[in-house]
């Protein structure tokens, strides 16, 4: 784990101790609770077409659920809440507008903590189990600011469209989750040899897809992977306790790769002494086997394509401002701003084009947060005459990656990181 200070923050047990005192013994929410809310508002159109969706977030009507904002609902069974692009606008989203994904559709509806209990098993010296006091009490606090990203972010970008959650580009979000070291509860445990996979798994159930064995969700990753350093089992986000929606008590924190792994409501912690083939290691969350992860229909159809487990989020941009309501006059001054984010290198540059990609200029980049954290990025803007101007938005990283107009395609829908576009209407000032 770095212990740059300007990436991670580290906090006393005192401090960690009274983040969470007054989480109480138990944190319940009704289930109908994630279905509906005192808060609706009126929902968007249905979108039924064959073609891409062309706006910033996905379509749904706005749903409040407990210890949320209004979140745009694509699914309430297993719930799918995306965060609303206003929401973007500085590089930590509020946790109380954190999107919501679940994998399964049963999922606790309270967790009580006197019986709570992360246990470390398998292939280990001793069988561990800890408390939420004495993962507070016994282990260094350790702060990691990330980005955490669902595989299939954009989704509904993709042409010919995928089947799952149409999500746009609001199934995102980047806090700083405060935790105990992955490694610190593994060296409790004691790592047997003949130890290759570290499976992780939460209380969520469900009926999984049919016939899948899917009913319980549990991930792993590979014991020599170095993100294994990274990782923290997090209490905290943005200096609270989790919300019972993102994973209260306790969640994985991946940093770099997509949310797939970032386990809610983590209990188990497995040493496998064989490569884990359950449904969501074997059979979902696969890429093509090639860094960018695309393919086409026809390879698919016609069986010829390699498949590997998706991992490292790619390099993209995003403009969050101005957005598609804003009708500029020439002349006037404007700022063009947004986020940048990469799971392989941190962000090192943004470029910005108001000429549909013809050309290209640098913008100007915010703090820098971490490298796995959103990096802010602005660009200043005087449009000259009246007209319909399109704005483009690409970022390079440290490993080189840039991002393309080439549109990616994989039949699961997943790793979308095209350039990002938002059209503006510039009138006459006279």
């Amino acid at each position: 784990m770095n212990d740059d200070t300007d990436q991670h923050t580290h906090l006393s047990r005192r401090s960690a101790l009274a983040l969470l005192g007054g989480a109480g013994a138990t944190l319940a929410l009704s289930r109908s609770a994630l279905a509906q809310s005192s808060v609706t508002t009126t929902a968007a159109p249905i979108f039924s077409g064959p073609g891409p969706l062309t706006g910033w977030n996905g379509l749904g009507p706005l749903i409040a659920l407990p210890q949320k904002v209004p979140l745009i609902r694509l699914v309430d069974r297993p719930p799918l809440y995306e965060t609303p692009r206003s929401y973007f606008g500085s590089p930590f989203t509020p946790t109380a507008a954190f999107f919501i994904r679940s994998n399964l559709s049963i999922f606790p509806a309270s967790i009580d903590l006197s019986t709570w209990r992360l246990k470390v098993e398998g292939n280990v010296n001793n069988t561990v189990q800890f408390s939420l006091a004495q993962l507070l009490s016994e282990f260094e606090p350790v702060t990691v600011n990330a980005v955490m990203q669902c595989t299939g972010n954009s989704r509904s970008r993709f042409q010919p469209r995928r089947p799952g959650g149409q999500w746009g580009n609001g199934a995102m979000g980047c806090a700083a989750w405060t935790g105990v070291r992955l490694r610190d509860l593994l060296k409790k445990a004691g790592v047997k040899a003949g130890s290759v996979q570290v499976q992780f798994q939460g209380l969520d159930k469900g009926a999984g897809a049919p016939g899948s064995g899917g009913a319980e969700y549990k991930k792993s990753l590979n014991l020599d992977d170095p993100v294994l350093d990274r990782c923290i089992v997090a209490y905290a986000m943005n200096g609270q306790p989790l919300p019972l929606v993102n994973g209260f008590p306790v969640r994985l924190v991946v940093p770099g790769y997509f949310a797939t792994y970032w386990m809610k409501t983590l209990s188990f912690v497995r040493l496998l002494t064989e490569k884990d083939t359950n449904f969501w290691m074997a059979t979902a969350y696969l890429q093509p086997d090639n860094l960018k992860g695309t393919t086409t229909p026809q390879a698919v159809k016609d069986k010829t394509v390699k498949f590997r487990p998706v991992g490292s989020m790619p390099v993209r941009a995003f403009i969050v401002t101005p957005d598609e309501t804003v009708k500029a006059p020439a002349g006037l001054p404007m700022t063009v701003s947004g986020l940048a984010l990469s799971g392989r290198g941190a962000v090192t540059k943004v470029e910005v084009s108001t000429d549909s990609g013809k050309t290209w200029k640098d913008a100007t980049l915010g703090e820098d947060h971490g490298e796995y954290a959103f990096r802010s990025w602005s660009f200043a803007w005087t449009p000259k005459t009246a007209g319909s101007y399109s704005l483009a938005v690409r970022a390079t990283d440290a490993s080189g990656a840039v991002q393309t107009d080439e549109a990616i395609w994989n039949p699961s829908g997943y790793l979308w990181n095209t350039t990002e576009r938002q059209t503006v209407v510039v009138g006459s000032a006279g």
